[in-house]
This record gives C-alpha cells, sequence and structure tokens, in this order.
C-alpha cells in the first residue's frame, strides 16, 4: 500500500468508527429513556384507571410509573392486585397484562409476572 491510500484507509477507519460510537450512544440513551419519553409521571387514580378519558389515550400510561414503584409490590398476591387494578386485559395464569392505551404513537401494556403462589415477582412495560 502506498502512503496515500493508507492515508484514506486510516481516515475512513476512524469516521466509520466515530459515526458508529455516535449510533450506538443515541440509541442506548434512547433505549434508556423511552419510558421517561412516552409517559407522564402522574399519581395513580383508581377511578381513571378503571375508566379512562377517551380524549386522553395514555391516561393509563401515564400512571405506569407511579402503580410500579408505589402500588405493586413484590410478594403481594394475584388477587390483591386485582382488587386495586381491576379485571387485567389480559390472563395467562402466571403472567397478566393491562392496557397502557396508545403512549406516543406506541401500544403499550402493563404485564405482572407471579410465582407459582400467585405472588407477585416483577412487573414490566411492554411495547406491542
Amino acid at each position: 500500500m502506498s502512503v496515500q491510500p493508507q492515508k484514506l484507509f486510516i481516515s475512513l477507519s476512524v469516521a466509520f468508527a466515530v459515526v458508529t460510537l455516535i449510533i450506538t450512544v443515541v440509541f442506548f440513551g434512547w433505549w434508556m429513556l423511552k419510558e421517561r419519553v412516552a409517559f407522564d409521571d402522574q399519581p395513580f387514580d383508581a377511578v381513571l384507571w378503571m375508566s379512562p378519558r377517551a380524549d386522553h389515550p395514555c391516561e393509563r400510561g401515564d400512571m405506569a410509573r407511579d402503580i410500579r414503584s408505589r402500588l405493586l409490590m413484590p410478594g403481594m398476591s394475584k388477587s390483591d392486585v386485582t382488587i386495586r387494578l381491576g379485571r387485567p386485559t389480559w390472563d395467562d395464569g402466571l403472567q397478566i397484562e393491562y392496557d397502557l392505551g396508545t403512549c406516543a404513537l406506541d401500544m403499550y401494556g402493563l404485564r405482572l409476572y407471579f410465582d407459582p403462589n400467585e405472588r407477585l415477582v416483577h412487573t414490566t412495560i411492554t411495547r406491542r
């Protein structure tokens, strides 16, 4: 390789590495903050949870963080969860899901996982 093609190769390699680094940082930044962008931070309101307003399609989603951090605790029984949140949208025995609505152009759900004794293990927000 002569000197000129070698410099071009090094320059292209550095440019590719920089672009790759930028894309990686942007992707992981978005991935870490996606729930904060999609949902507002509203306190849980049982009345609004049971009958969300039609003009606010993400009303349940806006309460999701408060529900996960304050209302639902690991070890809580499945019946206690359904007393607080009502009948789930989907029930598969050891997993249930509540529809959170359309938030930031995507449909979301609050999925709850239970152990064989029907005790809450953990929760997650799913995108459908």
